[in-house]
């Protein structure tokens, strides 16, 4: 189960790593920062995303709505989220 992070905006993301609970088939890459609170909006995580600054399993991912999926890592400058099956 994933734990509610602080929220931050793009300028203060920090050292931060979380597992998060997929409880479905995916989550939207957007809704995944805001969710577990890397990103304080959805429209601040999409700009972030838009900007090239989120990696999905290594590579940099433009789609803000790219479908993430368990056995993913998403990370960025200063966090890492993996995303596992609840």
């Amino acid at each position: 189960m994933h734990r509610p992070l602080t929220r931050l905006s793009k300028d203060s993301v920090q050292n931060m790593n979380e597992i998060f609970e997929l409880r479905g088939e995916y989550i939207a890459l957007c809704d995944l920062l805001k969710t577990t609170g890397i990103m304080e909006t959805g429209g601040i995580a999409k700009q972030f995303i838009a900007e090239g600054n989120v990696l999905v399993d290594g590579q940099v991912e433009l789609r803000k709505t790219n479908k993430i999926r368990a056995g993913q890592v998403v990370s960025g400058d200063g966090f890492e989220i993996k995303v596992i099956a609840a």
